[in-house]
């Protein structure tokens, strides 16, 4: 039996729990409305601006699931770490603490918090698997959501 040596170097791990600069971002109306659109969510506390000025709220709040992302600016740090360039998404959590507001100014740091390579089948090949997690503040320090994602990337057909 063949021992094949990791794909996953002392430069990758040592990137493991390395927290990357903040990216500061403001959510905006237009984007929880296309987020709601996108999910197809037609409640008002999403669209309409006095509706949510009235709720619990006093405000718009995000959606499920959306944290202005389409308004943050270009990531500082690579996507995908390691050897390979083919990519798939393998899976995303993101944890509430409290609401979103529209308007709020929020701080995004990230982080890799693990990697780890298996042997996929023969259209995969070896595989990398690499947990990131995003923490986000509001403008009083205070952590409002985190974010956790997993990118898979892999060598593709063997011998080909």
């Amino acid at each position: 039996m063949t021992t094949q040596k990791s794909v996953i170097t002392d430069e990758m791990r040592r990137l493991i729990g390395v927290e990357s600069p903040p990216m500061v971002f403001e959510v905006d109306k237009s984007g929880i409305r296309r987020w709601a659109d996108a999910i197809g969510d037609p409640n008002p506390i999403y669209w309409d601006e006095e509706y949510a000025k009235k709720s619990r709220y006093r405000g718009m709040i995000c959606p499920p699931g959306y944290l202005g992302w389409p308004t943050v600016p270009q990531r500082r740090e690579p996507d995908t770490i390691g050897p390979f360039t083919r990519r798939v998404n393998g899976g995303t959590e993101t944890e509430f603490f409290q609401p979103i507001k529209a308007g709020e100014t929020l701080t995004a740091t990230s982080k890799i918090v693990d990697i780890r390579e298996r042997q996929g089948g023969p259209t995969t090949g070896l595989m990398l698997f690499v947990n990131r997690e995003t923490t986000f503040k509001n403008k009083r320090g205070k952590v409002v959501a985190k974010f956790r994602g997993t990118l898979i990337s892999y060598e593709g057909p063997t011998g080909k």
